[in-house]
């Protein structure tokens, strides 16, 4: 079964503000995302405390990964865009990069889709 790259990140935002960042990722960041050919999985809020968020990428490989990282991050559209009004929410993140079979994934993404 092939193995795919899933970068998992988490996120601790500053209080108060993970609606905010919420809208932005899901109305801003995960679209320009998915422009720039990027698996957004899922993200969303965690369920352990009002502070905490993830967001769930899967690439081909951690080679592709890198590469479609520097595109994104290093455009004009995301650091004339919503960077900084995103990076302003945020008290630091944290990424883990894990092998994960497609089956998986999908199951992760069926999973945003169905809010269970």
């Amino acid at each position: 079964m092939t193995q795919r790259c899933v970068e998992i990140r988490s996120y601790r935002l500053k209080p108060g503000t993970r609606d905010r960042f919420d809208r932005l990722m899901s109305d801003i960041s995960v679209p320009m995302l998915r422009h720039w050919q990027t698996d957004v999985v899922c993200h969303g809020a965690s369920a352990h405390d009002e502070v905490s968020y993830y967001l769930i990428r899967a690439y081909a490989s951690v080679e592709d990964r890198q590469h479609r990282q520097d595109e994104f991050y290093g455009s004009a559209q995301w650091r004339e865009g919503p960077r900084q009004a995103i990076l302003d929410l945020i008290e630091d993140y944290t990424s883990v990069v894990i092998p994960m079979d497609d089956p998986t994934i999908d199951r992760l993404r069926n999973k945003e889709k169905n809010n269970v």
